[in-house]
């Protein structure tokens, strides 16, 4: 069992900045493929970036250039690092942890941005 726990959101006028964090449990974190998703009201969960074991990363085109994703394996922990926000960016945005075949999915952060 894999758990997530994401820290980090909050409300930002736009234009602003904010870095989301997810803090992962298990030994075997290195080889997790992880990744960020978001939701936002009345709308389907969409991926968001995604970041490889080996470091690749990959992108959403609605967040390119603005969004970066990196992890630190020792501390076993995420980022998603947002500058240059939008209020379309407004979501609950949610970690998730591949190790197949399963999926796992931490309790969501709220991401507000102001116009």
């Amino acid at each position: 069992q894999v758990q997530l726990v994401e820290s980090g959101g909050g409300l930002v006028q736009a234009g602003g900045s904010l870095r989301l964090s997810c803090a992962a449990s298990g030994s075997m974190f290195s080889i997790y493929v992880m990744s960020w998703y978001r939701q936002a009201p009345g709308k389907q969960r969409e991926l968001v970036a995604t970041i490889t074991s080996g470091g690749s990363t990959n992108y959403a085109d609605s967040v390119k250039g603005r969004f970066t994703i990196s992890r630190d394996n020792a501390q076993a922990t995420v980022y998603l690092h947002m500058n240059s926000l939008k209020p379309e960016d407004t979501a609950v945005y949610y970690c998730n942890a591949l190790i197949m075949p399963r999926h796992y999915w931490g309790q969501g952060t709220q991401v507000t941005v102001s116009s």
